[in-house]
């Protein structure tokens, strides 16, 4: 059923409260962009006005607040909480409860048209804003009451399954770093330079000229972006113009463990291990292929062992840099990186309980992304024009 456009000044009522004092006002919680996750509803961080802020803009529990600079980031949370919060975040809530209920405020902002809308009308090259002269323009189709209470119930849902499954995650990625810290790094394994069971280290190579962005069929360098946080991303946007050169030194299989070699202090040294094949991508220069000796290294036990805190500080002090935050970590360096290496059955033994913990992570964050499709598709359907 088709409902009439309501522009959105109409409906809701952009907050204008302020307090030159948050502390004397009793409030001790305040709200900057950084603590709004995007397409988050739920603040989860925040910073004591205790410890200082210039922050003047008051909120109330249960106000919508919407990041106005970059409104490409999705930035929309509900404050379970009263606070202060930055000039770059918009406080709204609705007019009237009868006419528009509350709960579903934060869905209207979440809505693809709400944010297009936001981001067509921001003005700023490097940090752009919309603002409420234009936002009070926007029009959306409005139910009745009643239909708009079933809509937030579904949608509200949706969201307290994306949290819940979320809080899951959290919980997995807790108990693979106590794994990877308390039992692969236990201080009774020996520790031995990574070279004992390393047999060579293949660097790839710095290419010019890169062309279109590569399709089927062509070549490309694989970026160091593609040994992600949490393994591999494959990035195929670039082509190579002399492309057979590479083929069979270069190419990326399944497998392969990669480490970066160059990136900032926190992300120089990253690794992972590529899930298949891709004969079309080549490593770059940035980009090491680890060829691990299978008589005396698991490479799953060394992939966790090199997520460790123990590698990691390693690898952060090592790594050099003439300046800027880009540093290097050499060949050198990487193979005399000193680990927790015991003989290889146990280490297998001990990889094999990471790897449980993994898949159960691989799969929850498959049920995130499915239950945030689905409200985009309930989003879509009731509140888009």
């Amino acid at each position: 059923m088709t409902h009439p456009l309501t522009r959105f000044s109409s409906v809701i009522t952009l907050s204008t409260s302020r307090t030159a004092d948050p502390a004397s006002a009793g409030i001790d919680r305040f709200v900057g962009l950084e603590h709004i996750e995007p397409e988050n509803l739920h603040i989860r961080s925040w910073g004591l006005v205790a410890d200082g802020t210039t922050f003047t803009s008051t909120f109330k529990r249960g106000q919508v607040l919407f990041g106005k600079r970059r409104a490409y980031q999705r930035k929309v949370a509900v404050a379970d909480f009263d606070g202060v919060c930055s000039s770059d975040i918009y406080v709204f809530e609705s007019k009237d409860p009868n006419v528009l209920l509350p709960e579903l405020v934060p869905f209207i902002c979440q809505s693809e048209g709400f944010y297009d809308y936001a981001v067509k009308t921001s003005a700023g090259s490097l940090s752009p804003r919309t603002n409420w002269t234009h936002l009070a323009n926007y029009e959306f189709p409005l139910p009745p009451v009643d239909e708009q209470r079933r809509i937030a119930d579904l949608l509200w849902a949706a969201d307290d399954s994306i949290t819940e499954w979320q809080e899951t995650i959290s919980r997995l990625e807790k108990l693979l770093a106590a794994v990877r810290e308390d039992v692969l790094c236990n201080k009774e394994l020996p520790r031995q330079k990574l070279k004992t069971c390393v047999k060579s280290i293949t660097a790839g190579k710095s290419v010019l000229g890169f062309g279109k962005p590569a399709a089927e069929n062509e070549f490309g360098v694989l970026k160091v972006s593609a040994v992600g946080a949490d393994g591999f991303v494959a990035d195929e946007n670039k082509t190579l113009e002399d492309k057979e050169a590479f083929i069979q030194a270069f190419s990326v299989h399944a497998n392969d463990l990669l480490i970066t070699r160059a990136n900032t202090r926190e992300l120089v040294g990253r690794v992972c291990i590529v899930p298949k094949d891709y004969p079309n991508l080549m490593l770059s220069d940035k980009s090491l292929r680890l060829e691990v000796d299978e008589e005396s290294g698991d490479k799953n036990f060394l992939l966790q062992v090199l997520r460790s805190r123990e590698a990691r500080s390693q690898i952060e002090s090592t790594a050099s840099g003439t300046g800027g935050a880009m540093k290097n970590i050499s060949q050198v360096q990487i193979m005399n990186l000193v680990l927790p290496l015991p003989e290889l059955k146990i280490q297998k033994e001990l990889a094999s309980k990471t790897i449980e913990v993994e898949k159960s992570l691989e799969q929850t964050r498959l049920h995130v992304q499915k239950s945030i499709e689905l409200k985009k598709q309930l989003l879509s359907k009731s509140l888009s024009a």
